[in-house]
């Protein structure tokens, strides 16, 4: 597995098929208003790469005709975007007040010991990274966590009902 600054520096190709839906996103919007591309484009560059590098970026900005900063704002501004390498599954932990009131903060501090990785970090067979997020809106059910890219929510989480996704994802692999 790639170091993080390996990892950012690796060239990107897009390929056409890519390229194509690219395409079909900017067409969407006025002459000249390409920029209002930028969001879903993102979105096809991490569904296909799993994250957005800056070479992505820089590849991105040029398709678009804009300067590399223009994404890189939009792209570290929005916190759906991963400007890291993440792990297969990428478990997001709800951290605000209503989840932290009944234990979403001993759930992250779990996910660490159990998964041996700190908060944005990968674990060494690439399956699993998490990380705190804001609200999920599921208050009710807290605390809660969300899996992308499906977005598959769990809910009224405990140590042992951690311990079991992760073992049953662990079983389904890579």
């Amino acid at each position: 597995m790639l170091r993080v600054e390996e990892a950012e520096q690796v060239p990107v190709e897009f390929s056409a098929a890519l390229t194509d839906q690219f395409a079909d996103i900017v067409r969407r919007y006025p002459e000249g208003k390409q920029k209002s591309a930028l969001l879903p484009i993102l979105h096809l560059v991490q569904a296909e790469f799993g994250w957005v590098s800056a070479p992505a970026m820089d590849k991105v900005a040029a398709y678009l005709k804009l300067e590399p900063i223009e994404v890189y704002e939009v792209a570290s501004f929005y916190s759906m975007y991963f400007l890291r390498p993440q792990g297969k599954y990428v478990l997001e932990i709800c951290r605000t007040g209503p989840c932290c009131l009944v234990g979403a903060e001993k759930i992250m501090d779990h996910l660490e010991q159990k998964l041996g990785v700190k908060e944005g970090e990968v674990t060494a067979d690439g399956l699993f990274s998490w990380r705190g997020v804001e609200c999920l809106a599921a208050c009710g059910y807290a605390p809660v966590l969300q899996i992308g890219p499906e977005y598959t929510f769990y809910e009224n989480l405990t140590n042992a009902s951690v311990d079991k996704l992760i073992d049953d994802l662990k079983a389904k692999g890579k």
